[in-house]
Order: C-alpha cells, then structure tokens, then sequence
C-alpha cells in the first residue's frame, strides 16, 4: 500500500531553494490540492517574480510568466479567456504586497474566479533581504540595519484584513507551515480556495506566513521558532473572510 507519494502536479526538478526554506512544502500542498480535486489538466499557473520565480519548473501545469507584481492581472485575462480554466497565482510578498498591490487590491473588489497563493516571509528573499511591505516593526533588514522604524517608513501591510473589507473577496485565510498541525490546516486551506474556483465563487486568497531562514540570518530551526514568537502574533492565522458561509449563517 503506497502511504506517500510526488503529487502529480509536481515535477520531478529538484527544488532550487534555499535550506529550510518553506516554498518547498507549499508547492506540495498546492500540488496535493490538484491532484484531489482532479483539475491538472485545466490548471494554469501565473509565476511571480521574486524566489519562486521558477515555478513554472515545478507545477506540472500550464504556467505563464507575469511581469513583476502583475500576476492577477495575467490570472484575470487567462480566466477571462476560458472560465474553464482553473487559474491560480503564487507570489510572494514582495511582488503581491509592494508593486503589485493595486492588481491585488482590483482583483479582490472585482471578485474575480482566480486563487492566489501568497506567501509571507517578511523580506525580500530573491534580491537580498531588504526590507518588505510585510517586515515586522523592529524587524532588521538589509535596508532596516537598525530595525523597521515604523515612524519613518510605516507600518506592515497586513493583507487578509486589508482585502476582508472588499465586497467582492470570496475567502480570505492566513495560514502557516511550520509544524505538521499548521501544515495540515494550511493544506485543507489552499484545497478550499481551490474548490472556490471549481464552484464558481471568486476571489479566493491564502495568505501563507513563511520563513527565510538566509535573509533573517537564522539557522532553519531558529527560523521556525522566530516565526512562531514574532510573526504570528503579528499576523494571527485564521479565516479573515468567507463570504458564503456567512451567506449560510
């Protein structure tokens, strides 16, 4: 009896990322949720630009290349073009919550069909480790030595609550990867929003708070326990938004 296997909406490329880095795991949640909603061959994929650039090496799906913060904005034409497609981004929060807010933002308030997958490390990881909408206050960067002075430069971007507000946001939910109970709730997340797009019900969007073990100058370990004392409870996990259950209640 086979008890674990490659997803397969998976390649069989070996994962270029860093040491405990946790894309690699919320590729395979994304992959798993495919494969059991049985949707690989009308899936197409919209890359970012930042660390999982080359996702299109990974998803054994259709994939388009988007320019740098444009990914909703490919994943609307794309869905557009054939509502039979399954159309899903994965950005991270540099190209969703900095230069590509405003095709997140129009997106969400147009309620279009398409799932975003967006993943939540705090940081610039691909161009260095400068400071990102999403970096905690205090947090040190490349760019914020002395730490984020939220005087000077603002307070993180917190994204579910932001798009909560918007009428035309489907489901919302922040979830995280760094233990078995998180990836397990993570996993059952990402298939919801998914499902979501199956069913016609519009934007779906999951936040995933990540690590970056390279640019917060961490050991893999470390990185884990430094997301579970300080971005949690920054960026508590949970369901911001889910229009239709509140629609049943």
């Amino acid at each position: 009896m086979i008890v674990f296997e490659k997803p397969k909406a998976l390649t069989d490329a070996v994962l270029h990322y860093c040491p405990g880095c946790t894309h690699g795991i919320i590729h395979r949640l994304v992959a798993e949720a495919i494969d059991d909603l049985g949707i690989q061959g009308r899936t197409i994929g919209v890359a970012s630009v930042g660390c999982s650039v080359m996702a299109y090496n990974y998803f054994d799906v259709d994939m388009v290349q988007a320019a740098h913060g444009r990914a909703p904005a490919v994943a609307t034409g794309v869905k557009r073009s054939d509502p039979n497609n399954i159309v899903f981004t994965y950005q991270g929060d540099g190209d969703l919550a900095a230069i590509g807010t405003a095709e997140t933002v129009h997106s969400a308030a147009r309620g279009e069909n398409i799932t975003v997958i967006f993943v939540n490390n705090a940081i610039y990881g691909m161009t260095g480790g400068q400071m990102a909408p999403t970096t905690l206050p205090g947090q040190v960067t490349q760019t914020s030595p002395y730490g984020r002075d939220v005087k000077t430069v603002g307070y993180p971007v917190k994204i579910c609550e932001m798009l909560s507000q918007l009428d035309g946001a489907a489901y919302l939910e922040r979830v995280a990867v760094n233990n078995v109970k998180n990836i397990k709730n993570a996993k059952k997340a990402i298939k919801k929003a998914f499902q979501n797009q199956v069913e016609g019900k519009g934007f779906s969007l999951i936040e995933v708070v990540s690590t970056c073990p390279t640019n917060w100058g961490l050991p893999p370990v470390k990185a884990l326990e430094w997301l579970e004392e300080n971005m949690i409870p920054y960026y508590p996990l949970g369901v911001y938004k889910d229009k239709y259950a509140e629609e049943v209640k």
